[in-house]
């Protein structure tokens, strides 16, 4: 490892959306924790050629807890992290920590499946109090905790203040010694993603960091802690043409590119990590179709011959359910992608969109794979706070739909190695 490396730990990491992006941007993961199995596994599968050391238990756990509580094993960890990787926890040399708790209790979605327990019951939602511990002790130059924007009304309780939730947040993370605290909500789109998504910032630079670097502090988002806007979020049919199968069949798969890319996107996310444009004919892998009853082919074939619109005998409880744009108009991407990838229908033809459709929405090429079932649903995917089961299955759609888009995450990376490259000059 060479010494002037960019390292991250990446708590609540999920399939590794947030770290891709961040990687992206020049920073090596030195830590990763994530609860799920499935999703740690998607995290680690596509960074063990590279970085087959997230495998040592010292330098990843499931539950953050175990860190917490567990004085032995973080010893440990500190210990490895300057033995493997010369990263000196005591002399401040960790250059950033990232994270982002559970949001189910905060969402929209979240909120749908709570079962009408109060928030302050939901164990999640109060894990920012563990990572704000882990702050502390780790030191790191910059922190940064994202969350869903519902957080920011939350209430504790019925009977609670709107907001009271957030307040509890901020006033953690101001509290933490040694770091300037400013946050912003920030919307995926203006950062060339293809989704509205919008998302909690909250960014903390450590004093002896800001001070050296406080020139480059300097912007209208969050007074600089996060990067300007770049405003070039791309059309999906310029996003997802190529992977438009002309004879694909309901419920089955394709298995190879039937298109070459035509796009400077496509580009992109059809380019191997080795470099290697995949061309027409070349493996493609998760582009698998569900199948759909044919009461609910005959809808989305309505909806698209009417300009999206559901006939009254064809209207379900889907709360959002319509068909995506081939371009968008002049306010830009209006979706967000979420674990229900049925929400949406695909712009040109009578299905929901693939496991590989989605991945790329939020960023992940296409050579990004995925551990886990391709889908589940109820009790399964939501778990059951009112009977005490907090546990929830994470397949694919959802892994991918609970991440950190990679070119937000990409965006927020470059400002911030911009900042600690600058006080590492001085």
């Amino acid at each position: 490892m060479k010494d002037k490396q960019l390292f991250v730990a990446d708590f609540f990491a999920g399939c590794g959306g947030l770290s891709f992006g961040l990687e992206l941007a020049g920073f090596h993961p030195a830590y990763v924790n994530e609860l799920n199995k499935d999703a740690i596994e998607s995290y680690l599968i596509n960074r063990e050629y590279e970085y087959p050391y997230l495998r040592d238990t010292a330098f990843h756990c499931n539950d953050i807890k175990d860190l917490v509580l567990n004085k032995k094993l973080l010893t440990n960890t500190i210990k490895e992290l300057k033995n493997q990787l010369n990263i000196d926890v005591k002399n401040g040399d960790l250059d950033l920590l990232v994270g982002g708790p559970p949001c189910q209790g905060f969402s929209g979605i979240g909120h749908r499946r709570s079962y009408s327990v109060d928030k302050e019951q939901l164990p999640s939602n109060h894990l920012y109090e563990d990572m704000a511990y882990v702050v502390s002790v780790l030191k790191p130059k910059i922190f940064l905790f994202e969350n869903v924007k519902g957080l920011l009304s939350a209430k504790w309780n019925p009977d609670g203040v709107k907001g009271e939730i957030w307040e509890d947040v901020l006033s953690t993370f101001k509290n933490l010694k040694d770091y300037q605290v400013n946050f912003s909500l920030v919307r995926a789109k203006d950062y060339g993603v293809s989704q509205n998504r919008p998302r909690v910032l909250l960014v903390g630079i450590r004093n002896d960091v800001y001070k050296k670097s406080e020139s480059l502090i300097k912007g209208i988002v969050a007074n600089g802690f996060l990067p300007s806007p770049t405003f070039d979020a791309c059309d999906l049919e310029d996003l997802l043409g190529d992977l438009v199968d002309d004879n694909y069949e309901n419920g089955g798969f394709t298995n190879k590119y039937v298109k070459p890319a035509a796009t400077t996107v496509q580009k992109y996310f059809r380019t191997t990590v080795d470099g290697k444009l995949l061309a027409k004919g070349s493996i493609l892998t998760e582009q698998e179709y569900s199948k759909h009853a044919p009461n609910v082919l005959t809808k989305f074939k309505y909806m698209h011959e009417h300009d999206g619109k559901i006939h009254e005998s064809m209207k379900t409880k889907k709360f959002a359910q319509r068909v995506l744009p081939a371009k968008w108009d002049e306010k830009g991407p209006t979706i967000t992608a979420t674990s229900l990838p049925d929400d949406y229908v695909h712009f040109s033809q009578p299905r929901t969109l693939t496991v590989r459709e989605w991945a790329r929405l939020q960023g992940f090429p296409d050579y990004y794979r995925f551990a886990g079932s391709r889908t589940t649903g109820g009790i399964r995917r939501a778990g059951n706070p009112r009977e005490g089961n907090f546990s929830r299955e994470l397949p694919k759609y959802t892994q991918i739909g609970n991440a950190v888009p990679v070119f937000l995450a990409k965006a927020v990376g470059e400002h911030f190695a911009k900042i600690i490259n600058k006080a590492n000059e001085s």
